[in-house]
């Protein structure tokens, strides 16, 4: 079978779950998002749940930007390790953060319950130690998480090769953890608020957005408006242009997914793995028997060029699965590859930018916890839109960047 590539997996498997129009001709609305992907459609979902009257826009077709690349793996856990974050802002903020993006994975179970077929599953996260220079570190981790109450364990080498299958100096097990199929649940989730008077356009590009006394206008490529009291800004890695200063650098990521493993090892189910090598080799199951894999991260920020490193940064991927698994028969039956968004601290932003109008939020919900973080982003902005201040307004946005 000829591998599949230049496409990511999640649209291909699912087909095109739902169409909607373009904007045609001015709307209002108390609350106008650009972007239908996972992090707009959370957003959304929390707006309209709280009685806004929302609008969503999107230039592509609904989930088809850097939701359709996201492998989806939930976890606590973010790229900035507990220990690092707490050298950074202080072992308070660290654990709140920490905590909040547990709580994420819990909330995303719920919301995932009261929807049809988002494939979400609870799991396990093993971070292992790529090198045995890497213990000390891991150590630390392990002690840190352990005092502020997360549930974590140890694993030595023996215990990791039996656990999971494959070999490598020690390991950290932790819970709460998860996958979904981040293409559908953005598909559901905007297909309910549509049902509870969302309105939603599709293929429709907001290029300017006007301030004005009485509100926010903003203007489509093809000339029709939004009028809005307030606008969020949810466009995944696009979200830097609308803003004066970069807060962020684009990179490119990598993935596969395997033909189906039949039959599929035990050790491997229920398990999202990462390691402790930046960029980090990652991967974790999926509900029809196959393994997806990620990882080769590198700083290319054109997806021509992006894309033409698919085939061999996929080959690399397999070769390091190989070495760890050297009796599985894995082979790729797709493979893509996407652009994401990272920050200095691994922090998203949320919440409006000091030199941007107030009314002008931002989402960006960056790093390798994007869904995790877009759970935690939607309650600090509806949170703001309704006069109350959330405890992670200040580390999850703008002014842990000020001076």
């Amino acid at each position: 079978m000829d591998v599949k590539s230049g496409y990511p997996w999640w649209p291909v498997r699912n087909g095109l779950l739902r169409d909607y129009l373009p904007l045609r001709h001015d709307v209002e609305c108390e609350v106008a998002i650009i972007g239908a992907g996972i992090t707009g459609a959370l957003i959304a979902a929390v707006l309209v749940k709280a009685g806004f009257d929302v609008v969503v826009t999107d230039r592509r077709d609904v989930a088809w930007g850097s939701t359709s690349a996201s492998t989806a793996l939930l976890q606590y856990e973010i790229d900035t390790e507990l220990t690092e974050l707490a050298e950074m802002f202080g072992m308070a903020q660290a654990v709140l953060a920490y905590k909040a993006c547990r709580a994420a994975v819990d909330e995303l179970g719920e919301i995932a319950g009261d929807l049809d077929d988002t494939g979400f599953a609870r799991c396990e996260s093993l971070y292992f130690a790529s090198s045995p220079r890497h213990l000390k570190r891991l150590r630390a981790e392990y002690a840190v998480r352990r005092e502020n109450g997360f549930d974590v364990r140890w694993l030595d080498a023996a215990e990791l090769r039996k656990r999971a299958g494959f070999s490598a100096p020690a390991a950290l097990l932790s819970r709460p953890a998860a996958n979904v199929d981040p293409y559908r649940l953005t598909h559901s989730l905007l297909a309910r608020c549509s049902a509870a008077g969302m309105r939603l356009y599709d293929r429709s590009e907001i290029t300017d957005i006007k301030c004005e006394s009485t509100g926010l206008t903003l203007r489509t490529h093809d000339g029709p408006r939004v009028k809005a009291r307030c606008a969020i800004v949810a466009a995944g890695y696009e979200t830097g242009a609308f803003l004066p200063t970069k807060v962020s650098r684009n990179r490119s990521s990598y993935a596969l997914v395997s033909e189906p493993l039949e039959p599929f090892p035990e050790a491997l189910r229920r398990l999202v793995v990462w390691e402790t090598a930046r960029p980090y080799l990652y991967w974790r199951s999926s509900e029809d028997g196959r393994l997806i894999v990620g990882g080769e991260d590198d700083a290319i920020d054109n997806p021509t060029k992006r894309d033409l490193k698919v085939s061999g940064k996929c080959a690399k991927l397999l070769k390091r699965m190989h070495r760890l698994f050297p009796s599985l028969p894995l082979k790729t039956g797709f493979a893509w590859a996407g652009t994401f968004a990272e920050t200095k601290d691994g922090l998203p932003y949320f919440g409006a930018h000091p030199k941007c109008d107030p009314r002008i939020k931002f989402a960006m919900a960056y790093g390798g916890n994007g869904i995790t973080y877009s759970t935690i982003g939607a309650r600090i902005l509806c949170d703001g839109l309704q006069g109350r201040r959330h405890p992670l307004a200040e580390l999850f946005g703008f002014a842990r960047t000020r001076g």
